[in-house]
């Protein structure tokens, strides 16, 4: 992609919202260096875990062997086309939700892209908070749900507010321990290996230490009680 004027608005209206959002895992797809960080800052204070490609070929094997909420995905890339990429994730099966953002304006190549598996288009210039609600609005569909509430029991959490209640008790949670338990509540029911949440709540880039997600597990259990939270010894973790 080219440089210019491709963004309106600046990152700061967006970045209380962080403890508020979804644990969301974002791949994105962006050979323009100076674009590429501005994107994956608005997302990540948004509250998405955010791991970046810079070129096509990347791009198309972390998209194949690791496991997004979602892509951001640019169609000028170097080494392999944002459009092969995304033929090869849908021939191969890779059904997460792809957002197609470029330069370029012509209808015909919009339809090439939609035709190709593309689940939202969005041309330049482009607002920041556009993209974080377009994204969130993706997944929503792609989970079949379009609710802010989970519930388990006496526990409901509020996902747009990012407040947690048991019974009328609100409980005060962490940016860290929201998205741990969001998590958790959105797969209720079945076990959830501790390395699936580190893999949500942590970037590639980032130190990844298991020894954090069960200091997180029990705060969470000090705060909720100790049996809101079952550990599935050897396998992970349940909200049941």
């Amino acid at each position: 992609m080219s440089g210019g004027n491709w963004w309106h608005g600046p990152v700061s209206r967006i970045r209380r919202r962080r403890a508020s959002e979804e644990p969301i895992r974002i791949l994105l797809v962006e050979d323009d260096i100076q674009i590429g960080r501005w994107l994956e800052q608005s997302l990540t204070e948004a509250g998405f875990t955010v791991d970046r490609a810079a070129d096509g070929d990347m791009g198309w094997y972390m998209g194949d062997t690791e496991v997004y909420d979602a892509v951001v995905l640019d169609l000028g890339l170097p080494k392999l086309s944002g459009m092969e990429i995304l033929k090869r994730w849908r021939a191969a099966g890779r059904n997460m939700p792809v957002m197609v953002l470029t330069a370029r304006q012509r209808w015909t190549e919009r339809v090439e892209g939609l035709n190709a598996g593309a689940d939202d288009y969005m041309g330049k210039p482009f607002h920041a908070a556009e993209v974080i609600a377009r994204l969130r609005a993706l997944i929503r569909r792609a989970s079949g749900g379009g609710g802010q509430i989970l519930r388990r029991g006496d526990l409901a959490l509020d996902v747009a507010s990012g407040e947690a209640r048991m019974g009328e008790q609100p409980v005060p949670l962490t940016a860290q321990e929201l998205k741990v338990l969001t998590y958790l509540m959105q797969r209720a029911g079945r076990i959830v290996p501790q390395t699936e949440i580190i893999d949500h709540v942590y970037s590639l880039d980032q130190a990844r230490d298991s020894n954090t997600i069960e200091v997180c597990i029990g705060r969470l259990r000090k705060k909720l009680g100790r049996d809101t939270i079952r550990t599935i010894r050897g396998l992970g973790y349940r909200i049941d």
